[in-house]
């Protein structure tokens, strides 16, 4: 596969942007560099948000420090400022052509995104050759529907998985997945985030903190990444 030119620009204190075009238009990438990186996580958004989201942003600014990069990928859609997000098909097409600038750096990536964007990395991530997959409130059906199950797509991965799952979430609880453990083939592992909905936004009557629930999700992602790469 032949990178696409790309174009970058200094952005924010610490972080870079690229524009990458793609078939289905420009996408842009936020790079959050560590220091000494060892490997790259990639992370896509949801078909209702962008990289703002509270647990993107939150490994974003916890991982760079324990030596994974972290790029934030903005699918084309969100960057021409539309509301409504394309077919899964077009999806999968962006991210493909984006993906040799992922690989740039030449270091194991790890692809991953939350809800629709942790969908398209485990769609591609065996073709793509992504070293593992990160699935952020993974959309294992749509709410109220669990005969609608994604679960074969979620297991057709390929690579080890980590799915990090809110308790609360109508998209999916914990106890809906399949059974977390190290010996299937490939690893599926799974963390739930106790009163986390899809968002992984807790209430302020929950026993837990925002700033708690957000720290079990990099901690988990970060002993995850530990183990999984090595």
């Amino acid at each position: 596969m032949t990178a696409a030119k790309t174009s970058t620009s200094t952005s924010t204190v610490g972080t870079v942007t690229e524009t990458v075009p793609t078939p289905a238009g420009e996408a842009r990438v936020t790079w959050h560099r560590a220091p000494r990186a060892r490997a790259v996580l990639a992370l896509g958004h949801g078909a209702g948000g962008g990289i703002e989201a509270r647990d993107l942003r939150a490994l974003a600014a916890a991982l760079p420090g324990r030596g994974v990069t972290v790029a934030l990928v903005e699918q084309p859609w969100r960057v021409a400022g539309k509301k409504v997000a394309p077919a899964p098909k077009t999806l999968d097409v962006a991210w493909t052509a984006l993906w040799p600038a992922l690989t740039a750096p030449g270091l194991p990536v790890v692809a991953g995104g939350r809800s629709a964007g942790a969908r398209v990395a485990c769609r591609t991530g065996r073709e793509l050759g992504a070293a593992a997959v990160l699935a952020l409130a993974f959309p294992l059906h749509p709410p109220g529907k669990p005969e609608r199950s994604r679960v074969e797509e979620l297991l057709a991965a390929g690579v080890p998985t980590l799915v990090v799952q809110g308790s609360r979430d109508p998209f999916g609880r914990p106890e809906e997945f399949p059974p977390s453990g190290e010996s299937a083939d490939p690893p599926l592992r799974l963390v739930p985030v106790d009163h986390g909905d899809h968002g992984f936004a807790v209430p302020k009557t929950a026993g837990i903190s925002q700033e708690e629930a957000l720290a079990v999700i990099t901690e988990a992602v970060a002993e995850w990444l530990e183990e999984t790469l090595g």
